[in-house]
């Protein structure tokens, strides 16, 4: 194996996973772990969710300000909302692309079909103008795509975005086509914008990678969400609410979560990458989870302080603390959100993000290549005569 030594001069040898590497300045947002903050542009993240519309925090992720005026709002609003509707040529292939798989494995291809449709061009031959519509069109429809293909799977027909719902609300009623209780549509709102955007991420750096190769908004997004597909990354919500299930009632607890750590397997919805203090969101979503209610609710609340109580015996010193999907699948299960749309539903306000983040990629003429140290047999070897 090759050691640092033996790297050639100008490189610089870095953590797995990129831990603590800066690639790039952004303005969009930061995570202060060490503080337990994350913000996007100089807001708290948290405060927004607590106190905007979901549209509000979109156009500040895309345009930088938050609407000013009840009319900034309005035509932010008018702007995206005829964008929800499906493609009619998209419309006619969901049914096929929902009989062959699950909602996040068919949104791939379905985003993809979606932006080869519209006519999306390489980020790099196009101005700040067109980028931004591409942007919104593919964060506009995307819930509408999500929705309708767990609608075709489950054998149901889509559900038509409404003009007169926000966000949340409207994604609530295309995905049970029933109206949706403001107390959900609130909640769903919470976690929406809490998720929209989170720092470098695995996701997120995945589409910055592709939209430094000047490639369209669509080839970016549609490999951000190949990375997020991932269990260890957007799958979670629904392995939390799995450790709920095991567990079922709270006696069950200490004993499950104990074996668990004994023998070194992860507890999914505890601990997080970045945030060594409490995660902020996973703290707003207990809130808003107890808000609603239920033994669910009552269940999880117990939990986490079993799996911090066992945690700190167990591993003194590791301080673990819930992250946000544990909460997530909670607040979604009590609103009605299915588990196989969790990480859909996650998905659908982090395209507002990665759309955001290479819109400022874009800017940059700068491709993302980096090295990787050899770690194989030494060459050059003489090749093997033929039998």
């Amino acid at each position: 194996m090759s050691s640092v030594a033996d790297m050639p001069p100008g490189m610089v040898d870095v953590q797995r996973g990129l831990k603590g590497v800066v690639v790039a300045e952004t303005e969009i947002g930061d995570v202060r772990g060490a503080e337990g903050f994350y913000h996007y542009r100089q807001y708290s993240a948290v405060d927004l969710a607590k106190t905007r519309p979901l549209e509000d925090v979109w156009r500040l992720l895309i345009d930088g300000t938050l609407p000013g005026t009840p009319v900034e709002r309005t035509t932010f609003s008018d702007e995206v909302r005829p964008l929800r509707a499906l493609p009619p040529a998209l419309a006619s292939v969901l049914p096929a692309i929902a009989r062959a798989s699950d909602p996040m494995t068919g949104f791939r291809t379905a985003l993809s079909f979606a932006a080869a449709e519209r006519g999306c061009r390489p980020v790099y031959d196009l101005d700040s103008s067109a980028r931004r519509a591409d942007a919104l069109f593919i964060a506009a429809v995307t819930p509408t795509i999500l929705t309708a293909l767990y609608r075709l799977g489950n054998g149901q027909q889509p559900v038509a975005p409404r003009d007169d719902l926000d966000y949340a609300a409207n994604y609530l009623w295309m995905l049970t086509g029933t109206e949706p209780e403001p107390r959900h549509a609130d909640a769903i709102k919470h976690y929406l914008i809490s998720t929209i955007d989170h720092g470098f991420n695995a996701s997120t750096f995945t589409a910055r990678v592709i939209a430094s190769t000047g490639a369209d908004m669509g080839a970016c997004v549609v490999g951000a969400i190949g990375a997020l597909s991932g269990p260890l990354h957007g799958g979670a919500p629904s392995r939390a609410l799995d450790l709920l299930d095991e567990i079922g009632t709270l006696d069950h607890a200490r004993p499950i979560v104990t074996n668990k750590v004994l023998s070194g397997e992860r507890i999914m919805g505890f601990g997080h990458a970045v945030y060594t203090a409490e995660d902020p969101r996973s703290e707003m979503l207990k809130e808003v989870a107890q808000h609603l209610g239920g033994p669910l609710v009552d269940l999880a609340t117990q939990v986490e302080q079993t799996v911090v109580a066992v945690l700190a015996d167990l591993k003194p010193g590791r301080h673990l603390h819930a992250n946000v999907e544990f909460y997530a699948g909670v607040v979604m299960s009590r609103c009605g959100v299915p588990r196989e749309m969790f990480t859909p539903t996650f998905a659908s306000s982090r395209v507002i993000g990665w759309t955001a983040n290479v819109i400022e990629q874009a800017r940059d003429p700068k491709i993302i290549r980096p090295s990787a140290r050899y770690a194989g047999p030494p060459a050059p070897q003489p090749i093997p005569l033929l039998w």
